[in-house]
């Protein structure tokens, strides 16, 4: 048995990435890059397939590779474009279009697959991926474009104008370019309102659970257990961990659990973790170890074997820790066994 299970509501992620549909009132592509968020490509691909989504978004061809068809009628968006070495890959999955981001990508995509569909990435003011807005007449010239993307770096940022700039710019190009469809928006960017939607929305952190604007309306996707390796009686003042961290305020007891940094708990988590037994909180004390954490019990009726549930509340974990929310989910280890509740 695996000491370790990520439980996955399949319903609040179906839920998750209908708000964001709905709320742009345009087709939402599901990113499921880093392996679903680290939560299962392929259980998230299904799923939200099943809601009528028709659009997924990975980095690499490697993904797409991994992740397989992703059911008739659905596509498949590579974000970080396509090298010639790819070719291969990219000629067994018909259903995987590149979003080009440079002109040495698109001569590569056009030579490669002449009159094959790709998508663009155009520089609106991220600085990051994406052609120069005046190479975009000539990509579109060489290859059959299906979507011209943009990106937005301060989406999560309600006061910061640099967003409505870049939308500015973006819609700037659809108008001069309208025969194309248009995407903007990530999870934070939808809630910014219609503006930001243009054609299709591109939904991650929101669909799996994280909060990426005060405007989102989420539902908890993952939720985290692990099993009890050892309970221990302790004598005040006795020492728990590594360095001798923590000591026992009085009598108590701590559970060793199967569950550390290398499953993604890493150690500046240690303050916030919060597990439940029954009806009582317990906290984490001490350090986390490579595979353990140690939890005080000494108030709820614990024993050898036993799961314990870790509260994976994002927004909180994320506030106490100084990690992002995105972090915490692809941190999470491989040795988890995902379970799709």
């Amino acid at each position: 048995m695996i000491p370790l299970r990520i439980m996955i509501d399949r319903e609040a992620l179906a839920a998750n990435w209908r708000w964001f549909r709905d709320r742009a009132g345009v087709p939402a592509a599901a990113a499921v890059k880093a392996d679903g968020y680290g939560l299962g490509a392929r259980l998230v691909v299904e799923t939200l397939y099943a809601e009528g989504a028709r659009s997924f978004l990975v980095s690499t061809f490697a993904e797409a590779d991994a992740l397989g068809p992703p059911g008739a009628g659905a596509e498949v968006l590579v974000l970080h474009g396509f090298t010639s070495e790819e070719a291969p890959v990219a000629a067994r999955l018909p259903w995987v279009r590149p979003v080009l981001n440079t002109q040495a990508q698109v001569a590569a995509w056009a030579s490669a697959f002449p009159g094959r569909p790709a998508d663009l990435m155009v520089e609106t003011g991220m600085h990051r991926l994406g052609l120069a807005p005046d190479d975009v007449q000539a990509a579109i010239t060489a290859v059959p474009v299906a979507t011209i993307h943009s990106h937005l770096a301060t989406a999560d940022e309600p006061d910061n104008p640099m967003a409505e700039a870049q939308c500015a710019r973006l819609r700037a190009l659809a108008a001069a370019a309208p025969r194309y469809r248009y995407s903007l928006a990530n999870s934070a960017a939808i809630c910014r309102g219609p503006a930001f939607a243009f054609d299709l929305v591109r939904p991650g952190l929101g669909l799996y659970g994280g909060l990426p604007h005060p405007a989102a309306r989420v539902r908890r996707v993952a939720s985290i257990a692990a099993r009890v390796i050892q309970v221990k009686p302790l004598a005040p003042g006795a020492p728990v961990g590594y360095g001798a961290t923590w000591r026992a305020p009085g009598p108590a007891r701590v559970a060793t659990l199967n569950l550390g940094y290398a499953d993604g708990m890493l150690r500046a988590l240690a303050p916030a973790l919060r597990f439940s037994a029954g009806d009582r909180i317990c906290p984490a004390v001490g350090r986390i170890s490579m595979d353990m954490i140690a939890v005080d019990v000494t108030r709820a009726d614990v024993t050898e074997g036993d799961w314990l549930r870790l509260d994976f509340d994002l927004p909180r974990l994320a506030a106490a820790s100084g990690l992002s929310q995105y972090e915490l989910l692809v941190m999470l280890g491989r040795r988890f066994e995902r379970v799709a509740a």
